[in-house]
């Protein structure tokens, strides 16, 4: 067994610049491999053909394994949930992310709230799109949704930064959890005593088996979904821009057929998908890839190593816009694909459509870096950008 650290060379997590390389050695020579993780040991499996027979089969790959990890400070929410429990919960909250409200007002709140961020880069003539567009904009679009004031949008991204960053540093993380259920506890009392519309107040009113849902539990769906709706925008949006931006002639070919933005959304899924990595608890004695798992074994599935398996994907670490990835692992398979997914791409299309619309000739500063960094979560830091 090896350490987590030793196998990529680092003691932050989030710090990783390049897992690829390891994940390519790994494929080919221990496609199952047994890691000591921060909080369990786990078996780290990293071709496609076997991640996807993973999340494919539920029944013998339990999703319970969040429990161990990011669910100890979500708390119990439906990513850790299997079977009729997963569906009723899951149904809660489906419908403001059903492509029903993506066909609705939904789309227009996105280009507002965008264009509204791009009214304060324009003038400047440059910009770091990461701490100045890319980080703010998905959390505001999650703040209308869920009814939480814009005004504290900051502060809830640096608490959503804060609880996945468990790996790292574990009393942050449950600080955070704490924060934000001290921040919230008043506001679900207002929404009981006078509900609104909002994403809030429909868990705080909703039933599941003719129960309302406990503080515990609305609390535990807003921990979840606060990093859920922003993490995942926010990472796809600035290693999209970071790859068109680094090929300046996609790029354009982008700005010319903006029917072209969807793919290239999908190619950065596939290229660097913003969570990397996937659990599952082996509910029976299993074997992959010739390596026999007991029953009640952590395992993990390498999305990132899954969507650059040269076996599947040709040329795996080479942006192709004209690659049409449909088939990649960005946003899980099976029963527990990703409720938001839809709602993400729609968010990450309004707002590379809205940066083309706006600023001429958007180019790199000289000498920046192309660089992603993180192993379990992955997008570029920093991304500065001139204009005209």
């Amino acid at each position: 067994m090896v350490s987590v650290n030793e196998l990529f060379g680092g003691t932050v997590m989030s710090a990783v610049p390049d897992p690829y390389a390891v994940y390519r050695r790994l494929r080919r020579e221990s496609p199952v491999t047994l890691v000591d993780m921060v909080f369990s040991e786990v078996y780290l499996v990293t071709r496609y053909d076997d991640v996807l027979a993973i999340l494919k089969n539920a029944a013998r790959f339990s999703a319970r394994a969040h429990a161990k990890g990011i669910g100890l400070v979500f708390g119990k929410t439906i990513i850790e949930m299997d079977g009729r429990a997963h569906v009723r919960h899951r149904n809660l909250i489906a419908p403001a992310f059903a492509p029903r409200a993506l066909a609705g007002v939904l789309p227009a709140v996105m280009r507002e709230i965008a264009h509204q961020l791009i009214d304060g880069l324009e003038p400047q003539g440059r910009a770091d799109l990461v701490s100045q567009f890319t980080f703010t904009f998905p959390l505001r679009v999650m703040c209308g949704i869920l009814g939480l004031p814009v005004a504290d949008y900051e502060a809830f991204h640096r608490l959503a930064l804060d609880l996945i960053s468990i790996a790292d540093d574990p009393p942050r993380a449950f600080a955070a959890a704490q924060a934000i259920a001290d921040y919230l506890r008043p506001l679900l009392a207002q929404r009981r005593a006078e509900p609104t519309g909002d994403l809030v107040s429909s868990l705080v009113h909703a039933e599941v088996d003719g129960e309302r849902l406990s503080e515990e539990e609305v609390l535990s769906f807003l921990r979840l979904l606060i990093p859920a709706g922003a993490e995942t925008t926010y990472r796809l949006l600035g290693s999209a821009l970071l790859a068109l931006l680094m090929h300046p002639r996609l790029l354009e070919e982008v700005r010319a057929d903006r029917t072209k933005v969807g793919w290239a959304i999908e190619e950065t899924l596939r290229w660097e998908a913003p969570v990397q990595h996937i659990p599952r608890e082996t509910t029976e004695p299993v074997t992959i890839a010739g390596v026999d798992i007991p029953a009640g074994s952590m395992v993990m599935g390498a999305v990132g190593s899954a969507n650059r398996d040269e076996s599947h994907f040709p040329d795996p670490d080479r942006f192709d816009l004209h690659r049409r990835p449909d088939d990649h692992l960005a946003f899980g398979f099976g029963r527990h694909f990703c409720a938001g997914a839809n709602f993400a791409r729609a968010e990450a299309a309004v707002a590379l459509n809205a940066l083309l619309d706006r600023l001429p000739r958007l180019r790199v500063e000289p000498g920046t870096e192309s660089g992603v960094v993180g192993l379990a979560f992955r997008s570029p830091e920093r991304l500065p950008v001139r204009f005209d």
